[in-house]
């Protein structure tokens, strides 16, 4: 086993989040190694869309952290490289009657009050941005801050950007501790020594938390994406029906899907989304596929007919309480969080990477961490979080 020089801060997860972390933490002038037992982007990034969304976050922690999250992807896009795919195409959700609409009103006028761009369309208006979208919707709203990148490029690019070094293919098979303190990590090819470590595990956190002596109630969500051949820019901006902001805040642990529609730079259109919780079961799910299809050719009828070439899935890191862990441990000092991102790890990346550097350093947060605190689940819900159970206000329609 050889010893490899220290750095200052060791971070667990090649994932988008971790690679934020690293590119951060140099950004603050910290020395970061990350270390993960697959390639970079292995886990859930390499599974995801690449959604970076505001417009399907209610008012409230989440949504300021996808707002800085919006600012610093942007400033990224002018750093990274092209293959990263950074694409400000907006948001548009779509609401099938007039019920809906008058609940995407409320959703967005809450948005609105911190910063988000919501901008209501009518009938017409939906034709004219998106002209393949079936008729019979009421109206909708446009996000124009919701933006897309190539998840796994992004993850990379970041990483690479860091300059920290990465031990890919090898599992941390301990958390090193001394009077209780974190010391670094052991993997079977080296030990990598160090004051601070980031678990940045994703649906693997818990464990990661379990061997530095602690816990993290992190559980996987799994969710598929269908893949269509390549096709002309039938699809403008990401689309999505409102039943998917209910999905995004949903406990249930069943089936649920609810159509996103996106086309891509390369032509094929993706097609999410579901989550389900069974644990780490990696079988394919026929009825959750058909459901995809189905409400996407309701949708835009264009599609009916299209091939689907692929299909693949991931799973999401689920918290109780829809909001990730950010930041210190108390519990183990020198352990650090940054996971339970569920869905919108690739979207929230930038800011946690910034939060994260804030912590490690002792600086001001870009803003409030409390809400994101690790050792929350211990005790009471934090103050502004949305306690596990209780839904958004936009109504579920059944599937």
């Amino acid at each position: 086993m050889s010893q490899t020089p220290s750095p200052d801060v060791v971070i667990i997860g090649a994932g988008v989040v971790g690679a934020a972390c690293a590119y951060y933490a140099r950004a603050a002038g910290l020395l970061a190694a990350v270390v993960d037992r697959g390639p970079v982007a292995g886990g859930t990034t390499g599974a995801g869309e690449g959604n970076l969304l505001v417009s399907d976050k209610e008012a409230g922690p989440e949504l300021d952290l996808a707002l800085l999250s919006t600012r610093l992807w942007r400033e990224l896009a002018d750093v990274l490289p092209a293959e990263t795919e950074y694409e400000a195409k907006g948001g548009l959700v779509v609401a099938p009657d007039e019920t809906t609409l008058k609940a995407l009103r409320a959703f967005a006028e809450g948005q609105r009050a911190r910063g988000v761009e919501a901008v209501e369309v009518d009938r017409d208006a939906l034709r004219e941005l998106e002209p393949h979208l079936a008729p019979g919707p009421a109206g909708g709203f446009l996000y124009p801050q919701d933006a897309q990148v190539q998840p796994a490029q992004a993850a990379a690019r970041l990483l690479a950007a860091s300059g920290a070094p990465a031990y890919l293919g090898e599992e941390v098979v301990e958390v090193l501790t001394s009077d209780g303190a974190v010391r670094g990590v052991r993997t079977a090819a080296r030990t990598l020594l160090a004051p601070a470590v980031v678990n940045a595990a994703g649906t693997w956190a818990g464990e990661v938390a379990a061997l530095a002596g602690t816990t993290l109630p992190v559980l996987p969500r799994r969710g598929f994406v269908l893949v269509t051949e390549p096709l002309p820019r039938v699809v403008r901006h990401k689309v999505y029906a409102a039943d998917y902001i209910a999905d995004v805040a949903s406990d249930s642990a069943a089936l649920q899907s609810s159509a996103v529609v996106e086309g891509t730079p390369a032509g094929p259109v993706l097609i999410g989304a579901t989550r389900e919780r069974v644990g780490f079961d990696r079988g394919l799910s026929p009825q959750a596929l058909r459901r995809l299809a189905a409400q996407a050719a309701a949708l835009f009828p264009v599609l009916a007919d299209v091939r689907v070439m692929r299909t693949y899935h991931g799973f999401r890191p689920y918290l109780p309480d829809h909001l990730p862990a950010i930041g210190p441990d108390p519990r183990v000092p020198g352990l650090f969080h940054a996971c339970g991102h569920e869905g919108a790890g690739i979207g929230l990346a930038p800011a946690t990477g910034a939060l994260l550097a804030a912590a490690l350093t002792g600086g001001e947060p870009p803003l409030p961490a409390h809400p994101f605190r690790p050792e929350r689940f211990d005790g009471a819900p934090p103050e502004g979080a949305r306690p596990a159970g209780r839904s958004r206000s936009v109504p579920r329609r059944n599937p």
